[in-house]
């Protein structure tokens, strides 16, 4: 019966519900064989879209770009290493200071072609010293040199003789030598010859004024056989 009433009713019903915007669906839609179906509501037709456009866009220009530099290789230190000692700076050179000389004269020999036995001197670059006299003597102990005796300069002192003491008293100069200073092969002329080398090279020096020889720190007489030496002899006594 509630269902007669309803459905004679539908009508009025659907009616106050449209009016109330109030939404059935199985009210608001035609009957269809007695019976209620929904609506189906039907979208308004939308506007055809436009086609979109395609742009063709050209590819971004590539720029040089600098090739990638490799990274440095670090080697790490090793373990437990000592740090290496800075070189120690090199001592600047030394410069020696040069050694003042003064020129002195020596006395040698010379044999000319008629074999007479003759003076001859040379000067030699002496250091200064505290003993001027004993280096030059020394000097003329040492013999000639090669250019000297190629010019036939010689020394008649006879090898191996030494100075053993020299000191100057006044004007005199006592040298003392070993016992080499007594053979000389030349004879009498070689004797005489080795003393004037001694007598004339000590009297270069202005304080000195004449020589006494000495052997072994004594006084003898003679020279060989005849050359006095017992007192001091000058250049004047040769």
């Amino acid at each position: 019966m509630i269902a007669g009433v309803f459905f004679i009713k539908q009508e009025t019903i659907r009616e106050n519900l449209r009016q109330n915007n109030i939404e059935i669906p199985f009210l608001t839609g035609p009957l269809k064989n007695g019976e209620a179906e929904p609506e189906e509501e039907t979208p308004p037709p939308q506007p055809p879209e436009a086609p979109e456009e395609l742009t063709l866009q050209s590819p971004p220009e590539k720029k040089d770009e600098p090739a990638p530099s490799k990274p440095e290789k670090t080697v790490p230190p090793a373990e437990n290493t000592p740090a290496a000692k800075p070189a120690p700076a090199r001592p600047a050179p030394v410069q020696q200071p040069q050694t003042a000389v003064r020129e002195r004269t020596i006395y040698f020999t010379h044999v000319d072609n008629d074999g007479a036995i003759l003076r001859s001197s040379a000067v030699r670059k002496i250091p200064v010293s505290d003993s001027p006299m004993l280096d030059t003597l020394k000097a003329l102990l040492a013999g000639p040199s090669a250019e000297e005796k190629r010019r036939g300069i010689v020394s008649l002192v006879p090898e191996g003789s030494r100075i053993l003491t020299l000191t100057v008293q006044g004007s005199t100069a006592y040298i003392s030598f070993n016992d080499e200073f007594l053979f000389n092969t030349y004879g009498v002329e070689g004797y005489a010859a080795q003393l004037r080398q001694i007598v004339w090279t000590a009297t270069e020096f202005p304080n000195v004024k004449d020589v006494q020889i000495l052997i072994e720190g004594r006084r003898i007489d003679y020279l060989g056989e005849g050359i006095w030496i017992g007192s001091p002899v000058g250049r004047d006594n040769l």
